[in-house]
């Protein structure tokens, strides 16, 4: 049956056949000679080359294997062997004959897939006894999961903490299985969410992930690839009951994972790709193939590669990499498998395997063979290219997105039972505790039930707790019908002489009462589909920010952040705090920065990092430092006076604004009298609360759905709570509800307008006015205080910042691209650090207020930080979204520890625009505009010169020969200068011949007139992402004009041409998404999401070394402060100039814990 032509055995070519059972492709194969156009040449040769020997290697696998594209251009580069040839064993003969009709063979190779008879391959192996390339026997291991984790955990190879649960009749003792509502326990080993579950058998690719409650719950489950998904989000939050499972702790790997393939123990290829638990969308090129990159693996990622290939005796294998917490874990064995669409990877795969065979079985077939002695896996450095700044680091602190309004009810509590709940979730560890989880508040309800009941039947007993607080605290935990640690949470505070007296009046003797617990419920502030739009638009927009941030849109496809990211070239972690809408704006982010799809919980739970942070982000606003104390007791004694005018006063400016606060001034200009606007915005609540009761009663009404699903009868709720503590008993104001009334008003006319309430527009107006004093002012009045609350609030983030800029140059500890593999990346070298941070308003106003304040620079000798200052004390609110941008670049042509090597940007944003601002927003300075030396070079405006900078007086302006056209016209904006010398790159221009409808997102802001050159116009125009038209050095963008050559590409005319190459390209598609019409499913009241002001440049000047000096002179000035956010374990700072290039994170004097945070918060 196996009969090979007479000629074609006879041949000094390597010879590559198909078995029986291959129909439709004959007994030609590849690289094999026809026979009609060798005839004549193999009878010339026959009589004089004796036959040489041929080493027959078999192919014995399933027909869809053995034919894969990666199969064939493997075997087709080994049939270049001289003495080997190739049969491929059909799938008919492997099915249907008996193993001793199978063509017998020197070499086999063999493996299981679905479908497969091992036990007839194995039958043949025992007979045939050839060399085999991939153990037969281990293959049964392989198949089962439980096997492969012994044999993993034998060999000493790291893998994720698991546990086995047999539902085996026969084995009772590993079948203990106890869930809870966010637990496993299996056989006495504990799994909180998020943990994985999968089948033991490894052909079952049905894998569970589920996911804690305070994420939003449900599970994601992970399938064998069927089209472009992967996987699919599920609200089930039960476990499997029935089948045989490993249980294991889940590994947060920021959404990638990393699949090895081996060819022998001393070779591994590493490809990343996307997580398919992510969002379950399968990232498909051109061709359809799924997108993979290669990338470096570490020397101890080496080393477990060959442990693996040993272990398993599977020459050809593949396994999955999780690469978590600094650390890489096996989750997975797959044995036979190749990479795809990778051509140097079929020539090293063929050439291992051809001396593989070669070296086992020459010496028995007398063939002349030595081993090759070049190295199979050069070494390469990667290098960059060319003398243009690198992107290096990006770090972003963002307010969350548009929320609910936030509220809390204070309640002193003595009864045994709060203290016993206080101890039972060990609250005096520190004398804090918060309770989120859901057993958690049902306890607190259940304590509240109780004391109620027993208020009922002895109205006059013991219980000293308040009826009516009570009935309140009650009332928010029922609301809703079930428990969500995302919108609710109780704080309790224990004070050992009873609560502090406090600005409400209280008799200082309560001092010396019995301790009590001080009892803040907290409800409300949930994230709201415009927030989760809001963040998601700037996530995509955000993309701009990085080397050739528009990718395809640009027309030089594999630029942009997405594939910078995808190619592991993008070191990204994002970190928030602990609450529910700070997280769950990370997450919408994320899933627009990295063009993401489906539910928030699997992107939050994957890639948003805040647990156990040390007060990174968050901060307890409930408790306050005696400074905070102070200022709020001034801050209240000075709106308590009802005079006409007071505000209007040089004294009252010097008390209440001494830092001169252009918006602050503004503000007390509005007021005048504060205690008046007082009686005027309790006047206009109680009257918004009539017209929502007589709504009420209106048939009408019944059923009205407000926004985010609220009622009536709950914005009544909120409203009447502001009007009964707004004005005390006394008859004076808590000006401490100032900032909830204003956050209550912007909600209701930005989200419910449609209403038609009567009033609102003025109450938002002198809400505004007061809010715009009270909010800053709670962070200090004087600059001092401003500093030392600033700093008391983010500390540990600071300090953070400060090793996230000097961490850059660690590169050996970071995930790279294969430089070797990586055809069609313009750079592989490039490697890029995001840390994205998503905090609350307190900690975005005290970091800032640490730049304004700490002595960066001198306003004095500096004009474009004078301006900046200028420009940040206009700014009135910083609203949702607001950001911080820091982006440091690096000069690899400099010496490493010149101060020119590093280049750092500070960039600011006020975040979302207010509903009240048409119009009347503070302008900056754009977008990365030109530096102090360079403003006197202001020209005409039909000049170039003042695009040129760097260029030298005797050099002839080619950029006017080269560009006719004139540099301003209908389709071109006006530029602004730009620092040359410093940083070149792409640099885009947007046309402004597309549309710009209210509501669309656009990067860059219009083309403004030229009386407005030096101006970020950040008017009602302005809805970009940058306030300028030129998004200038985007730096580390590879030589364009280079790339169009070497691509066949033409490039569109440049506007001018400069010694270091820069290039305009006009009409760049913008990221244009209509709010109205957004794709995101399920979003409600998208048409009314606010557009968000564009960045401001604060200062694009600054050296590493003065960011880095100033960072560590003010956590050193600050070290000893006792204030909420400082944690005294937190890392101490190890930044000094000589060590500014040290790899050592942490000095020598921290602490062991301190050593953990730097290392865990990388």
């Amino acid at each position: 049956m196996w009969s090979l032509p007479a000629s074609e055995g006879e041949s000094a070519t390597a010879h590559f056949f198909l078995g029986a059972g291959d129909e439709g492709l004959g007994t030609r194969g590849i690289g094999m000679r026809t026979e009609e156009s060798d005839n004549e040449l193999l009878e010339d040769e026959e009589d004089e080359v004796p036959p040489e020997p041929q080493i027959i290697v078999g192919i014995c696998a399933m027909t869809k294997k053995s034919k894969s594209k990666p199969m064939t251009q493997i075997l087709e580069r080994l049939c270049r062997f001289d003495y080997l040839t190739v049969i491929i064993l059909g799938e008919d003969v492997i099915l249907n004959e008996p193993v001793e009709n199978w063509p017998s063979c020197h070499c086999l190779i063999s493996f299981h897939s679905k479908g497969f008879p091992l036990d007839k391959a194995v039958a043949y192996s025992k007979l045939r006894n050839p060399f085999l390339i991939n153990d037969l026997a281990m293959q049964y291991y392989i198949q089962d999961r439980r096997e492969v984790y012994r044999i993993l955990q034998e060999e000493g190879i790291d893998l994720p903490r698991y546990a086995v649960l047999n539902r085996d009749p026969a084995r009772p003792e590993e079948c203990n299985l106890i869930e809870g509502e966010d637990q496993v326990e299996v056989n006495g080993a504990v799994f909180p969410k998020p943990f994985v579950e999968k089948p033991v058998s490894a052909e079952d690719h049905n894998v569970y992930i589920y996911y804690p409650s305070s994420a939003g719950g449900g599970s994601q489950r992970l399938f064998r690839k069927i089209g472009s998904r992967s996987s699919v989000y599920s609200p089930e939050s039960s476990v499997r009951k029935t089948g045989s499972y490993i249980y294991e702790e889940f590994m947060p790997t920021d959404g990638t994972d990393v699949k090895v393939y081996t060819v022998g123990p001393d070779y591994a290829h590493a490809e990343a790709r996307k997580s398919p638990a992510l969002d379950g969308k399968v990232e498909r090129d051109s061709e359809g193939k799924e997108i993979r990159y290669p990338v470096m693996l570490t020397a101890m990622e080496k080393l477990v590669a060959r442990k693996v290939c040993v272990a398993f005796k599977q020459t050809v294998c593949g396994f999955d990499l999780l690469r978590a917490n600094g650390h890489s874990f096996v989750c997975d064995v797959n044995g036979f498998s190749f990479v795809k669409n990778s051509m140097k990877y079929y020539d090293d795969c063929a050439k291992i395997l051809g001396n593989t065979i070669m070296r086992e079985l020459a010496p028995q077939f007398q063939i002349p063979w030595s081993i090759p002695t070049e190295a199979e896996d050069i070494p390469i450095v990667p290098t960059t290219s060319g003398t243009m700044m690198e992107l290096r680091c990006v770090i972003a602190i963002i307010r969350h997105g548009d929320r609910t309004p936030k509220q809390k009810m204070k309640m002193e509590v003595t009864h045994p039972r709060f203290f016993s709940l206080f101890e039972k979730h060990g609250g005096y560890k520190t004398g804090k505790l918060k309770l989120k989880r859901p057993e958690q508040l049902q306890e607190v309800l259940d304590i509240t039930r109780l004391l109620l009941a027993e208020l009922e039947k002895e109205p006059g007993g013991e219980i000293e707790e308040k009826t009516g607080k009570l009935e309140q605290l009650k009332s928010v935990l029922e609301m809703y019908g079930h428990f969500s640690g995302i919108n609710r949470k109780v704080q309790l505070t224990y004070y050992p002489h009873g609560v502090k007296a406090t600005n409400e009046g209280q008799d200082p003797q309560r001092e010396a009462l019995a301790p009590s617990l001080l009892l803040v419920l907290k409800w409300g502030g949930e994230l709201t589909p415009a927030g989760r739009v809001q963040a998601e638009e700037l996530g995509r927009a955000f993309r701009c920010m990085y080397p050739g941030g528009q990718g395809d849109y640009a027309g030089f496809p594999g630029c942009g952040l997405l594939r910078l990211h995808s190619t592991f070239r993008h070191d990204l972690k994002i970190y928030a705090s602990d609450e529910g809408r700070v997280q769950m704006t990370a997450a919408a982010f994320a899933k627009g920065l990295l063009a993401l799809e489906g539910e928030l919980t699997p992107i939050l739970v994957q890639m948003v990092k805040s647990a156990n942070m040390n007060g990174l982000l968050d901060s307890d606003g409930d408790s306050l430092s005696s400074c905070q104390h102070r200022v709020k007791a001034r801050l209240h004694h000075i709106l308590q006076q009802d005079i006409e005018s007071v505000f209007s006063s040089h004294d009252s400016g010097q008390l209440l604004a001494p830092t001169g606060s252009t918006s602050l001034l503004n503000s007390m200009a509005v007021i005048q009298n504060p205690v008046k606007v007082c009686d005027q915005v309790f006047a206009l609540i109680e009257n918004l609360t009539h017209q929502i009761r007589e709504r009420m009663q209106d048939p009408k009404s019944v059923d009205l759905q407000l926004y985010h699903s609220e009622t009536l009868e709950l914005m009544l709720q909120r409203w009447s709570k502001l009007e009964r503590d707004f004005r005390q008993k006394s008859g004076r104001y808590d000006i401490s509800k100032i900032p909830d009334i204003y956050d209550c008003v912007k909600y209701d006319v930005q989200h419910n307008g449609s209403l038609g309430l009567q009033g609102t527009a003025e109450l938002l107006r002198l809400s505004k006015a007061l809010a715009d004093v009270v909010i800053p002012q709670e962070y200090g009045i004087s600059r001092e205080e401003k500093l030392e609350i600033a700093v008391g609030f983010c500390l540990p983030l600071l300090r953070k910042i400060l090793l996230d800029l000097q961490r850059t140059h660690e590169d050996e500890s970071v995930n790279k691209l294969h430089p070797l593999y990586s055809r069609g990346v313009l750079s592989p070298g490039r490697h890029v650090r995001t840390r994205l941070y998503f905090t609350s308003e307190s900690h975005v106003h005290s970091l800032l207020s640490v730049f304004r304040y700490g002595g960066l620079l001198d306003e004095t000798q500096d004009a474009q930080w004078q301006r900046a200052l200028a420009y940040l004390s206009a700014i009135s609110e910083l609203n949702y979204m607001t950001q911080i941008v820091i982006m440091l670049y690096e000069d690899n042509t400099r010496d490493p520890l010149s101060e020119e090597r590093f280049h750092v940007e500070l960039h600011f944003s006020p975040g979302v625009k207010g509903v009240e601002e048409e119009g009347s927003a503070p302008t900056g300075c754009g977008f990365r505009p030109a530096s102090s030396e360079n403003e006197e070079m202001k020209t005409d405006q039909g000049s170039m010169e003042n695009l040129c900078p760097g260029k030298a007086s005797d050099e002839p302006d080619r950029a006017l020969q080269t560009s006719p056209q004139p540099l301003e016209g209908p389709g071109l904006p006006r530029r602004s200068p730009l620092i040359r010398n410093r940083k070149a790159g792409s640099m885009e221009v947007l046309s402004e011949t597309s549309s710009s409808r209210p509501g669309s997102y656009r990067l860059f802001s219009s083309a403004r007139p030229p009386t407005e050159m030096k101006q970020s116009g950040l008017g009602s125009q302005c809805t970009g992402l940058f306030s300028t038209t030129v998004l200038g050095g985007s730096s580390s963008a590879p030589n364009l004009q280079d790339y169009a050559r070497s691509h066949g590409k033409k490039l569109p005319p440049a506007s001018l041409k400069h010694r270091d190459e820069l290039l305009f390209v006009p009409a760049v598609k913008r990221f244009s998404v209509s709010f109205a019409k957004h794709p995101t499913n399920g979003f409600e009241g998208c048409s009314m999401v606010p557009t968000i002001y564009p960045l401001e440049t604060l200062h694009n000047a600054l050296s590493l070394r003065q960011v880095s000096e100033f960072l560590s002179r003010v956590c050193q000035r600050h070290t000893d402060i006792r204030v909420p956010g400082y944690h005294p374990r937190v890392l101490e700072s190890s930044a000094v100039p000589g060590s500014l290039l040290s790899k050592e994170p942490a000095s020598p004097s921290a602490s062991p814990s301190a050593h953990a945070f730097s290392f865990s918060l990388k």
